[in-house]
Protein backbone atom coordinates (compact mmCIF):
# COMPACT_ATOMS: atom_id res chain seq x y z
CA UNK A 1 0.00 0.00 0.00
CA UNK A 2 0.79 2.99 -1.31
CA UNK A 3 -0.08 6.06 1.07
CA UNK A 4 0.04 9.65 -0.12
CA UNK A 5 1.52 12.28 2.17
CA UNK A 6 -1.46 13.82 3.18
CA UNK A 7 -2.62 11.03 4.74
CA UNK A 8 0.40 10.31 6.81
CA UNK A 9 -0.33 10.44 10.33
CA UNK A 10 2.28 13.24 10.60
CA UNK A 11 1.24 15.36 7.56
CA UNK A 12 -0.29 17.38 9.41
CA UNK A 13 2.19 18.52 12.11
CA UNK A 14 4.58 18.87 9.48
CA UNK A 15 2.44 21.07 7.50
CA UNK A 16 1.70 23.10 10.31
CA UNK A 17 5.99 23.32 11.50
CA UNK A 18 6.23 24.38 8.03
CA UNK A 19 3.73 27.46 7.70
CA UNK A 20 5.28 28.72 11.19
CA UNK A 21 8.68 28.34 10.39
CA UNK A 22 7.99 30.61 6.91
CA UNK A 23 5.88 33.42 8.84
CA UNK A 24 8.68 34.10 11.08
CA UNK A 25 10.88 37.01 10.35
CA UNK A 26 13.85 35.31 8.22
CA UNK A 27 17.42 37.19 8.20
CA UNK A 28 16.54 39.40 5.04
CA UNK A 29 12.70 40.46 6.52
CA UNK A 30 11.72 42.95 8.18
CA UNK A 31 14.23 45.30 9.41
CA UNK A 32 16.91 48.08 7.79
CA UNK A 33 19.86 47.86 5.87
CA UNK A 34 22.74 49.87 6.98
CA UNK A 35 22.89 51.45 3.57
CA UNK A 36 18.96 52.55 4.38
CA UNK A 37 20.11 53.94 7.69
CA UNK A 38 23.06 55.89 6.22
CA UNK A 39 20.98 57.50 3.39
CA UNK A 40 18.41 58.46 5.47
CA UNK A 41 21.47 60.19 8.22
CA UNK A 42 22.89 61.74 4.89
CA UNK A 43 19.25 63.32 4.18
CA UNK A 44 18.57 64.75 7.61
CA UNK A 45 21.94 66.26 7.73
CA UNK A 46 21.49 67.74 4.71
CA UNK A 47 17.70 69.10 5.98
CA UNK A 48 19.69 70.83 9.42
CA UNK A 49 22.38 71.84 6.82
CA UNK A 50 20.04 74.53 5.00
CA UNK A 51 17.91 75.32 8.19
CA UNK A 52 21.01 76.30 10.03
CA UNK A 53 22.09 78.14 7.02
CA UNK A 54 18.67 80.15 6.42
CA UNK A 55 18.10 80.79 10.25
CA UNK A 56 20.74 84.08 9.98
CA UNK A 57 18.66 85.70 6.67
CA UNK A 58 15.27 85.00 8.62
CA UNK A 59 16.33 86.48 12.11
CA UNK A 60 18.08 89.28 9.56
CA UNK A 61 15.22 90.43 8.29
CA UNK A 62 13.15 90.33 11.31
CA UNK A 63 15.60 92.32 13.15
CA UNK A 64 14.76 95.04 10.38
CA UNK A 65 11.43 94.78 10.32
CA UNK A 66 11.61 95.15 13.86
CA UNK A 67 13.49 98.25 13.61
CA UNK A 68 11.46 99.96 11.00
CA UNK A 69 8.02 99.67 13.47
CA UNK A 70 10.07 100.84 16.24
CA UNK A 71 11.19 104.07 14.26
CA UNK A 72 7.69 104.23 12.56
CA UNK A 73 5.29 103.54 14.88
CA UNK A 74 6.20 103.47 18.04
CA UNK A 75 8.60 106.46 18.89
CA UNK A 76 5.59 108.67 16.90
CA UNK A 77 3.06 108.37 19.49
CA UNK A 78 5.76 109.87 22.41
CA UNK A 79 7.00 111.74 20.26
CA UNK A 80 3.33 113.57 19.10
CA UNK A 81 2.63 113.62 22.88
CA UNK A 82 5.52 115.34 23.57
CA UNK A 83 4.95 118.10 21.08
CA UNK A 84 1.45 118.62 22.31
CA UNK A 85 2.85 119.29 26.31
CA UNK A 86 5.52 121.10 25.31
CA UNK A 87 4.35 122.78 21.94
CA UNK A 88 7.33 121.56 20.10
CA UNK A 89 9.65 118.11 19.38
CA UNK A 90 12.74 117.61 21.39
CA UNK A 91 15.92 119.26 20.24
CA UNK A 92 18.29 117.66 18.45
CA UNK A 93 20.96 118.13 21.43
CA UNK A 94 17.91 116.94 24.05
CA UNK A 95 17.21 113.62 22.16
CA UNK A 96 15.36 110.71 22.62
CA UNK A 97 16.37 111.38 26.51
CA UNK A 98 13.80 114.39 27.00
CA UNK A 99 10.66 111.55 26.39
CA UNK A 100 12.36 109.88 29.50
CA UNK A 101 13.91 112.62 31.78
CA UNK A 102 12.47 116.25 31.86
CA UNK A 103 14.61 118.77 30.04
CA UNK A 104 16.28 121.49 32.12
CA UNK A 105 13.90 123.99 30.51
CA UNK A 106 10.52 122.32 30.38
CA UNK A 107 8.32 123.44 32.62
CA UNK A 108 4.87 121.44 30.67
CA UNK A 109 6.78 118.35 30.52
CA UNK A 110 4.45 115.43 31.73
CA UNK A 111 6.67 112.35 31.20
CA UNK A 112 7.82 110.09 30.82
CA UNK A 113 6.66 109.83 27.57
CA UNK A 114 8.41 106.56 26.98
CA UNK A 115 8.74 103.66 29.40
CA UNK A 116 12.27 102.49 29.21
CA UNK A 117 14.60 100.67 31.19
CA UNK A 118 16.88 102.18 33.37
CA UNK A 119 16.38 105.58 32.14
CA UNK A 120 18.46 104.69 29.32
CA UNK A 121 17.22 105.68 25.71
CA UNK A 122 16.39 102.46 23.27
CA UNK A 123 18.55 100.89 21.54
CA UNK A 124 18.02 98.96 18.02
CA UNK A 125 18.13 95.75 17.18
CA UNK A 126 21.98 95.68 16.82
CA UNK A 127 22.78 97.54 20.48
CA UNK A 128 23.57 100.89 19.13
CA UNK A 129 21.17 103.94 20.25
CA UNK A 130 18.24 105.37 17.54
CA UNK A 131 19.27 108.40 16.16
CA UNK A 132 17.14 111.81 16.17
CA UNK A 133 17.77 115.01 14.79
CA UNK A 134 15.23 118.14 15.02
CA UNK A 135 14.78 120.03 12.58
CA UNK A 136 15.01 116.97 10.26
CA UNK A 137 17.45 116.67 7.30
CA UNK A 138 15.57 114.26 5.34
CA UNK A 139 11.93 115.17 7.05
CA UNK A 140 11.83 118.80 6.34
CA UNK A 141 9.44 120.44 8.86
CA UNK A 142 9.81 117.62 10.96
CA UNK A 143 12.20 114.86 12.75
CA UNK A 144 14.06 112.14 11.55
CA UNK A 145 14.68 109.11 13.25
CA UNK A 146 16.45 106.06 12.42
CA UNK A 147 18.83 103.42 13.09
CA UNK A 148 22.16 102.66 11.49
CA UNK A 149 21.43 99.76 10.98
CA UNK A 150 23.57 95.92 10.70
CA UNK A 151 26.57 97.83 9.81
CA UNK A 152 26.03 100.10 12.67
CA UNK A 153 27.12 103.29 10.93
CA UNK A 154 25.29 106.52 10.09
CA UNK A 155 24.49 107.68 6.51
CA UNK A 156 24.72 104.75 4.46
CA UNK A 157 22.50 102.78 2.57
CA UNK A 158 21.00 100.47 5.34
CA UNK A 159 19.89 102.55 7.75
CA UNK A 160 16.32 102.29 8.50
CA UNK A 161 14.63 105.61 9.12
CA UNK A 162 10.92 107.63 9.16
CA UNK A 163 11.85 108.95 5.46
Amino acid sequence: MIRSRLTTPFSGVRRRALVSLKSRPGRNEGGFTLLEILVVLAIIGLLVGLVVSNTDKIFGQSQEAIAKIFVRDSLKTPLVRYRIDLGDYPATNEGLAALITAPGNAEKWRGPYLDSTGGKAPVDPWGQPYEYRYPGVKNVGGYDLYSKGPDKTAETADDIGNW
